[in-house]
């Protein structure tokens, strides 16, 4: 007995989690635009899930409104362990922004996995003339409404962080909502837009190669693998700290053993993953149980709705 336990503790965590299986190939849905970090994100676990789970895994891009388009997409799939949702944070602040609510984080899904998190980026494209956060606000102060700025679309992390500090620093800049992170990126490199607001991973290539400047990351500290870019809250902004989070979730009443299986196939590959190499991309890990991410969510779903009546903000 003793050696048994030993032999199955020494097993991956996904060999552990064996029952379900997936009759049909599956879909995991993402509600934004190929080549942003929610599709990266995505993409990367389609191997490790075909291989544990047997069956073909499908990546589904289905932009649109802010991400709802793909979300309610899934919140109306059956439950039957076929469709899964890879999302960002618009997650919880889409419902917040928008009347009537285009769905019930909380009613309509089974959280899964909180996968990742990142900072956002305020990269300066080069048509804006500015290489400062400093810069920045005196420009957009100098020029009320003309500085134009991108992100994966209205009520996205990158567009609720763009705001707040719109109203912090008093200045007026204009949203240019996009399909997702990269296609935000494109337009502040083609210089469609002066600025992006957008999760790290979809900015930092760019700014390794210095085609786009990073003005200021968001979190509370400066990120690794980009310690020469401030923070905001470094630059006059005391406290300022925003980030977007990835997670995996599928329709509300989908077979606990479906979810459970999942979950531990995504944390076993997650967490065996060098960090620096999910640093590289703009990541940092998280791999969370259902369990953690159903928490999380009952906590952050309320905070993020009274934070964002408190703006004011509604969506476009």
């Amino acid at each position: 007995m003793r050696l048994a336990r030993r032999a199955a503790m020494l097993l991956p965590l996904p060999a552990l989690a064996q029952g379900w299986v997936p009759e049909r190939p599956m879909r995991l849905i993402v509600p934004f635009a190929a080549g942003g970090p929610t599709d990266t994100l995505a993409r990367m676990l389609q191997s490790p899930l075909a291989e544990a789970l047997g069956q073909a895994v499908v990546v589904e891009n289905r932009p649109g409104a802010g991400a709802n388009i793909g979300i309610q997409a899934v919140a109306r799939s059956a439950a039957d362990g076929l469709t899964w949702l890879v999302t960002s944070s618009a997650f919880v602040t889409n419902p917040a922004l928008t009347r009537p609510q285009p769905f019930d984080p909380i009613r309509d899904f089974a959280p899964v996995s909180l996968l990742a998190s990142s900072p956002n980026v305020i990269v300066a494209g080069p048509s804006a003339g500015v290489s400062t956060l400093t810069e920045m606000v005196a420009r957009a102060k100098a020029e009320p409404g003309r500085l134009e700025y991108g992100t994966a679309g209205t009520g996205t992390a990158p567009h609720i962080t763009a705001e707040l500090f719109r109203l912090r620093a008093g200045i007026d800049i204009l949203h240019i909502p996009y399909t997702g992170a990269a296609p935000a990126v494109q337009a502040a490199l083609a210089g469609t837009t002066a600025l992006a607001f957008s999760a790290m991973p979809a900015a930092a290539a760019q700014i390794r190669a210095g085609t786009l400047r990073a003005l200021a990351v968001t979190s509370a500290a400066r990120w690794p693998d980009a310690p020469e870019v401030p923070t905001v809250a470094e630059q006059g902004y005391p406290g300022f700290a925003a980030e977007t989070w990835q997670g995996l979730l599928s329709p509300a009443g989908t077979p606990p053993a479906a979810v459970q299986r999942v979950a531990a196939v995504v944390r076993g590959y997650l967490n065996g993953l060098p960090p620096e190499r999910m640093r590289a991309i703009g990541f940092a890990t998280v791999a969370s149980t259902p369990e953690e991410f159903t928490a999380q969510l009952a906590r952050e779903v309320p905070d993020i709705a009274a934070g964002i009546a408190a703006t004011g903000l509604r969506s476009e």
